[in-house]
């Protein structure tokens, strides 16, 4: 009976890797936006963190805004990626919630 239990566990373990990969791959397809600047300054990016585009508002396009540009586009990456990583986390859990996992366990490991 012993090899039943670890044959089930094995298989679970298994299961749970492929739920795990088909959810990273899934991170591709969701798309955040990040702002800045009141919007001013769109960045979006798939929850896996690549970004698929910029867009800045023509009024900042003046030299003189240069320092400004700069300071919003960091802004919107920063607020892009930390939506990318909500959006991330928010998918690993709908996969890992029915796992049996000791609490606090990170995925993938």
């Amino acid at each position: 009976m012993p090899d039943l239990d670890l044959n089930k566990i094995m298989e679970m373990a298994q299961n749970a890797q492929a739920e795990l990969q088909r959810a990273q791959q899934s991170l591709d397809g969701i798309e955040v936006e990040g702002l800045a600047g009141g919007g001013l300054v769109k960045i979006r990016a798939t929850a896996k963190g690549t970004i698929l585009g910029i867009d800045i508002d023509e009024s900042l396009l003046q030299p003189s805004e240069k320092a400004m540009v700069e300071d919003l586009i960091a802004a919107a990456l920063n607020d892009a990626r930390a939506k990318a990583d909500q959006a991330a986390n928010s998918e690993m859990q709908k996969v890992t919630s029915g796992l049996p996992l000791p609490p606090g366990m990170k995925l993938p490991f």
